[in-house]
């Protein structure tokens, strides 16, 4: 990936400087946030990020939230930075899905070489999610195409944006917010119910005819896809 681009959530004006200056030198695009508030609506809205730098002691949400929030609707590599080296620290963040941890203070050193191991392991991920499945469903990324029991699926643009969201967050139940703002993007301001329209849509040509139910709704919440039988 050509110069990445790597946000930093950092309430210290004296590191986020410094990392800034830093990460500018290895050839990395540097963006940055002194709250996690701020942070969390810059990692969501942002979709060119290769990594985040997050520290866990911020003002308004701290860094754990942030990052739980985050993982709802994003994957994208994060590596928690913090002054405390306590473990139930660590185990905290890698639970909630943190892909590695520094502790300050850190040699820089070390960090570029975290930040460039967290995103050769993110392009292997990439690389091997060509064919998403779910099932007896795939969906192949590289060609945009849609299969169920081997036959082809004809999809539009926002029905295959919907379900290649839905297949990435296989198993999690996802909120109409949270899928307007991913597959609709972040500041639509329609109705959310034109995800039910869609997801109608969507279970019409995947799921009719068909023993196993992948679309399942979760009553008074929003939807999640899962391998099984489910009532509608």
């Amino acid at each position: 990936m050509d110069n990445p681009k790597i946000l930093i959530i950092e309430d210290e004006k004296q590191i986020a400087r410094f990392l800034e200056l830093e990460l500018s030198h290895e050839g990395y695009i540097v963006d940055i946030a002194y709250d996690g508030r701020t942070g969390l609506e810059k990692a969501i809205a942002e979709n060119q990020y290769a990594l985040i730098l997050l520290d866990i002691m911020l003002p308004g949400i701290n860094g754990i939230e942030v990052l739980r929030r985050l993982r709802q609707v994003k994957g994208t590599p994060v590596i928690m930075l913090t002054a405390r080296d306590e473990v139930t620290d660590k185990v905290m963040g890698l639970d909630t899905g943190a892909d590695d941890y520094v502790t300050k203070p850190f040699i820089i050193e070390e960090l570029l070489a975290r930040i460039r191991a967290a995103l050769r392991k993110n392009d292997l991920n990439k690389q091997n999610i060509d064919l998403l499945k779910i099932s007896d469903l795939e969906l192949n990324t590289a060609r945009h195409e849609v299969k169920r029991a081997g036959k082809i699926i004809d999809l539009t643009k926002k029905e295959y944006d919907l379900l290649e969201y839905l297949i990435r967050n296989k198993g999690l139940v996802l909120t109409r917010n949270q899928i307007l703002e991913n597959v609709w993007g972040f500041e639509y301001a329609g109705d959310t119910n034109v995800v039910d329209v869609y997801i109608r849509y969507l279970r019409s040509k995947i799921d009719e005819g068909y023993d196993k139910k992948l679309i399942q709704t979760i009553r008074g919440v929003g939807y999640s896809m899962k391998g099984g039988n489910s009532e509608n």
